[in-house]
């Protein structure tokens, strides 16, 4: 194949006219879509149910943006057999043709980058920014896996042996379930789906209920690409329900999963039970929580740090696992930060993510009364700073919230709280804001912000996350350049976006012959 080599996709800032005017003209073909429903997609057919699942938009959730039937364990076991018939096909279709059919929907979705960003306005509050990066990374995680899973095909290296011809070779492992967040409701599922997809897989896909319209849409794509059916099946329902039920059906190979730590936990255990008529031990693969951590010292760029604190900690509303939510700062520049950073989250907008505000709802009234709870945790713990309320407005709006005088043990500082909520932590030195960066159960993101050579040589060898960052913003992995996930508790550390990551899809297989 001649195929020109990866490239993360340009992100879009609607600074110019033009693509202004394009997503403008997006949401309002979108918004007159709203209230469509959606089928379950099985074996290549489309399949309704009694119940159905609703789609609100969070900056006004009187508003249906779309409707999906609802599986349950009928439809989750017709989708388990089609995908096992569809790989008996599926697995033995060269590299070359897989990966052309992958690279034919990154094209897609690239021709449909408007239309697609303004269902992500529209369905889980992304502002236009938030949105074209969600949309970039889906489009980026297409092609780079499509095209890295063609280094495999011709198998592994093996050392020679006289007499004999050996080999060693990689095989797909079978059908996996992909339970996705709705967070990233696009780029996370979409890279989920298609990496195992790519190395000979199939797939029955349950996104998250909060965002089950643009999970449509992927598989629209998937199906103008030319995916085969049953590849790739689309099963929207209750997580208790219908992805536990797939979790330990006996005929799951694998579970691909990203969200909160305490449903990962219940999935790694019951995944780990072999099930009557299971003969494989399951393979997880869990992207869970982060309480991530940001150092600043006294020989930072004070300027440089409290934008990238912004960044980090309300970026999306906070609703990212690599969101700065602890600021750790080294005494003598404590008052000067604050002060700049303060200054800074006081002029942020927000507001109805249509209008493009710095900060939009969070996603559901559930993740609203839990940001609110810790909030009121928050007021017994420290020093409200600023915002601490939910704002007026038909949506679910909360103001940018600072809390100071936290101590690390507290519960804001180490239980993971998903919203626009950072704490400030006072350190009298670099040593101890090493220590506290490092006094939580999980190892996901981390920064530092220091001209100090030495500390952040230290801090490369013993800040303990899968993805650290001097000098910049915590937030915002590009796919291929930083591969993403992380330790302890944040996971198993699959590192989506990285070289290795369609390995975990894979096993392999010696043969030798004796001559």
């Amino acid at each position: 194949m001649s195929l020109d080599p990866y490239r993360p996709e340009p992100i879009e800032t609607f600074f110019d006219l033009e693509s202004y005017e394009a997503l403008k003209n997006a949401l309002a073909e979108v918004r007159g879509q709203f209230g469509r429903h959606y089928p379950l997609i099985i074996g290549g057919e489309k399949v309704e149910t009694r119940d159905k699942i609703a789609s609100t938009n969070p900056s006004d959730p009187a508003q249906v943006v779309g409707y999906t039937s609802k599986a349950g364990a009928p439809e989750a076991d017709a989708a388990l057999d089609a995908a096992w018939r569809a790989f008996q096909g599926w697995k033995d279709w060269s590299q070359e043709a897989r990966t052309r059919v992958l690279l034919k929907a990154a094209q897609i979705m690239k021709r449909r980058q408007r239309e697609l960003e303004a269902w992500l306005v529209y369905e889980i509050g992304k502002n236009w920014g938030e949105a074209a990066a969600d949309v970039a990374e889906a489009i980026d995680f297409t092609r780079y896996y499509a095209l890295s899973a063609l280094k495999y095909k011709d198998g592994a290296p093996v050392v020679p042996f006289p007499g004999e011809d050996n080999a060693a070779f990689y095989i797909p492992l079978g059908v996996g379930v992909v339970i996705a967040p709705w967070n990233f409701p696009l780029a996370i599922l979409t890279g989920m789906t298609v990496a195992p997809l790519a190395v000979g897989n199939c797939v029955v896909a349950k996104p998250a209920e909060d965002t089950v319209v643009i999970a449509a849409k992927l598989f629209e794509i998937l199906e103008e690409a030319g995916l085969p059916a049953g590849v790739a099946n689309f099963l929207p329902g209750d997580g208790a329900e219908v992805g536990a039920y797939l979790v330990q059906h006996p005929r799951t190979r694998f579970i691909n999963f990203t969200g909160s730590l305490e449903v990962g936990l219940r999935i790694h255990e019951a995944a780990s039970k072999l099930s009557p008529g299971q003969i494989w031990l399951k393979r997880t693969f869990l992207e869970l929580g982060g309480k991530d951590g940001l150092i600043v010292d006294e020989t930072a760029d004070l300027e440089a740090a409290s934008l990238a604190t912004v960044q980090s900690a309300f970026g999306f509303q906070g609703q990212k696992c690599s969101a700065a939510s602890r600021l750790i700062v080294v005494d003598r520049v404590y008052e000067p930060l604050m002060e700049r950073i303060l200054n800074r989250t006081e002029g942020l907008v927000v507001g109805p993510a249509d209008e493009n505000p710095d900060l939009g709802p969070v996603a559901s009234a559930q993740q609203e009364n839990t940001v609110l709870s810790y909030i009121e945790i928050g007021q017994s713990e420290g020093k409200l700073a600023l915002g601490g309320r939910r704002l007026e407005g038909s949506g679910y709006f909360i103001a940018p919230t600072l809390f100071e005088g936290i101590s690390p043990q507290a519960r804001i500082a180490q239980e993971e709280i998903f919203g626009p909520v950072l704490s400030v932590i006072r350190v009298p030195d670099f040593d101890a804001a090493l220590e506290v960066a490092n006094s939580t159960r999980f190892g996901l993101t981390g920064g530092v912000f220091s001209r100090n050579r030495e500390r952040l040589e230290r801090a490369r060898r013993e800040f303990h996350v899968g993805n650290l960052y001097f000098n910049r913003k915590i937030t915002g992995a590009l796919v291929g350049v930083q591969p993403f996930g992380g330790f302890n508790l944040s996971g198993t550390d699959t590192k989506a976006g990285g070289p290795d990551y369609l390995l975990n899809f894979l096993q392999m297989k010696s043969v030798t012959e004796r001559f």
